[in-house]
């Protein structure tokens, strides 16, 4: 589920409790966490309204500057309109997890053995290694770029360096990726790069 920015910071400082979507079946259930650049959004409802149950209290508590806006977004999308009650849940793990960078020898055997898993699962072969030793080699350089270089096409080559950053081992810049301080220090332990 994409959020705008200034709702992303409305549910930070707890002024949008509330999201509507409309959608052919529901997209977000009670309990789930969604990661966003703000950290991540608990998801405490999910309920079915019609259109004129919805307040202009909704509207505001959703991040809108009027009731008419709120719908004016709904109207223009297929399916059945569902409300959402939203709260910041903290800060996104993988931010803390990158930035420690004290591998001791368990820790460093868990990040490789994850390594082998996801190269031995790859349909490319392996290529973690080789990923974060062009990512360190190249920072913040465009991920089409990056790909060419490995030879793959842009979604795939991001598809694995998601799977690298779940591990705290990458980051997404603006534009481009960098290896996180945990990734910089699994590589120094293998003597990679």
């Amino acid at each position: 589920m994409l959020i705008p920015r200034p709702v992303l910071d409305g549910i930070v400082a707890g002024r949008v409790t509330l999201a509507f979507r409309r959608w052919d079946r529901p997209r977000a259930s009670v309990g789930a966490m969604h990661r966003t650049a703000v950290g991540l959004v608990a998801i405490d409802a999910v309920d079915a309204v019609r259109v004129k149950d919805i307040t202009a209290q909704d509207a505001r508590d959703a991040g809108s500057a009027s009731l008419k806006e709120l719908l004016g977004f709904l109207r223009n999308r297929p399916g059945t309109i569902y409300r959402m009650r939203v709260r910041f849940a903290g800060p996104d793990p993988r931010v803390a997890l990158r930035e420690d960078a004290a591998l001791d020898d368990a820790t460093y055997a868990a990040i490789r053995e994850r390594l082998a898993r996801l190269d031995r699962a790859s349909r490319h072969g392996p290529w973690t290694m080789e990923v974060l030793a062009l990512i360190a080699a190249n920072p913040a350089r465009r991920a089409p770029d990056l790909a060419v270089i490995r030879g793959m096409e842009t979604q795939p080559f991001k598809t694995d360096v998601r799977k690298l950053k779940e591990l705290g081992l990458t980051e997404s810049l603006e534009v481009g990726y960098l290896v996180s301080p945990r990734g910089r220090a699994y590589l120094d332990q293998t003597g990679a790069e």
